[in-house]
């Protein structure tokens, strides 16, 4: 159901009730008060009629002073309406012409009703004076009198519901052509087309929408971008150790002895690198993407310290000193993420420690629990980098110079702080170096994110 018949039905539907309501109100407070005007005039009829006859007895006494039968004449009345006028001893003074004589019939005083000849008839009984005056009306004609008025009424209450409901049709249909407008807008547009959408002619209401809207593409756009060049940096650099590969193969063909040896030498080294290459971006991949890393299982972060060493330093142990205050924290992520985020700081360290005087320098490593995070600091001493390089170092493929790196170490160290809720920075030490200092947040309650 579209947005405008969804209005339409909900407003038209709330009116229509609302008038309807309105509507049965109505009819009801005018049936009661036709019902009661009329029966005051009955009353009033009646009144009026023996205020005059008291006014003059001698219009309906006797000759000899008796009261009688009177030779009175009442004027024709309306013809649903008869009236009677008797003494109180039943003696009839006069009536209407035509009248119904059971109508007018008096009972008691006050009002009644009685069925004639199958029509419904109602009286009026007033006493006064040793009169009694009884008027009488049909009940037919009161309901046609009713239906009348009721017409008079309801027409007219139609046709403004109609036309309400009319107006309110245009009204929603202008009052949604700027959404439509905003949607053949979106429609029109070619799938790489990700440019803001202007607002300088937008309705004040959907500037929020468009608002929204205009994020949700600028954060596509950059992660669109990100992602392409993300692909021709991936392309590019795994061609080159494919041709390095290649290369040094088509060499150990060619070639016998020392230099076949070297070139098959080189050539495990290309496939080492491509090797860490595509290991580093199926992390990458896997970090950023929905993957689910909750194994169920806490990850101590001391335990994490010590299997990045041992990574780190495979081939040459002993060059890391590690220190740690002793407070024993679980970390609030699975120890495989850890361990990578770690080991790739000290392996960064390591390739970029100084060497002075033939010897390479250490590197140190200090742990610092809290009761929410763990901080693991990374010490070098190594050439350190420029302002304009630290804000460069955590994108993808970037490397200083001829570097061997894959140029995803940092990058990867990034993206696992971001999804985890971590922190990573790189600081610039005084006696020369850098710090690397990465926050880890610590679990609560046993829970791992994921």
């Amino acid at each position: 159901m579209s947005l405008r018949l969804r209005l339409l039905l909900m407003i038209g539907v709330s009116l229509s009730l609302l008038w309807g309501a309105v509507a049965i109100w109505m009819l009801r407070s005018l049936d009661e008060e036709v019902h009661r005007t009329l029966d005051q005039r009955l009353a009033m009829s009646a009144q009026m009629v023996a205020g005059l006859m008291s006014q003059n007895p001698a219009a309906w006494d006797g000759r000899n002073g008796k009261q009688g039968v009177s030779t009175m004449k009442m004027p024709p009345m309306a013809k649903s309406f008869d009236c009677q006028i008797t003494s109180l001893r039943g003696e009839v003074i006069a009536r209407t012409p035509g009248a119904t004589l059971e109508a007018v019939a008096a009972v008691v005083p006050g009002y009644s009703e009685r069925s004639i000849k199958g029509e419904r008839w109602r009286s009026y009984t007033f006493e006064a004076d040793g009169l009694r005056v009884t008027t009488a009306d049909r009940l037919a004609e009161r309901n046609s009198l009713l239906h009348n008025v009721t017409m008079a009424a309801v027409v007219p209450f139609l046709v403004a519901m109609i036309g309400s409901l009319i107006v309110l049709w245009f009204g929603v249909r202008n009052g949604l052509l700027p959404l439509e407008r905003l949607r053949q807008a979106l429609a029109s547009r070619a799938p790489e087309v990700l440019t803001p959408i202007p607002v300088t002619a937008m309705s004040r209401d959907l500037l929020p929408l468009v608002n929204t809207l205009n994020q949700l593409l600028q954060r596509m756009n950059v992660t669109i971008s990100r992602e392409r060049r993300f692909t021709s940096d991936a392309a590019h650099e795994l061609r080159t150790p494919l041709t390095a590969i290649k290369t040094h193969l088509q060499v150990a063909r060619i070639t016998h002895g020392q230099d076949a040896a070297l070139a098959m030498d080189y050539a495990e080294e290309g496939v080492a690198r491509l090797q860490r290459t595509l290991t580093q971006l199926l992390t990458l991949s896997q970090i950023e993407g929905p993957f689910s890393w909750d194994d169920g299982n806490l990850t101590d972060a001391g335990q994490v310290a010590q299997l990045a060493i041992r990574d780190a330093t495979a081939d040459a142990p002993g060059r890391i000193v590690f220190s740690s205050d002793g407070n024993a924290s679980q970390l609030a992520l699975p120890q495989a993420l850890a361990v990578t985020a770690l080991r790739n700081l000290l392996d960064n360290a390591l390739r970029h420690t100084s060497v002075e005087q033939g010897v390479r320098q250490g590197v140190t490593l200090e742990l610092q629990s809290t009761g929410t995070t763990s901080v693991f600091r990374v010490r070098d001493h190594g050439p350190g980098l420029s302002i304009k390089e630290l804000e460069m170092v955590t994108q993808r493929f970037w490397r200083r110079g001829s570097g061997q790196g894959s140029g995803l170490g940092l990058s990867i160290v990034a993206a696992i702080t971001e999804r985890f809720g971590g922190a990573f920075e790189l600081l610039q030490r005084p006696e020369g170096g850098l710090e690397a200092k990465l926050t880890l947040p610590n679990a609560q309650g046993g829970r791992i994110g994921i």
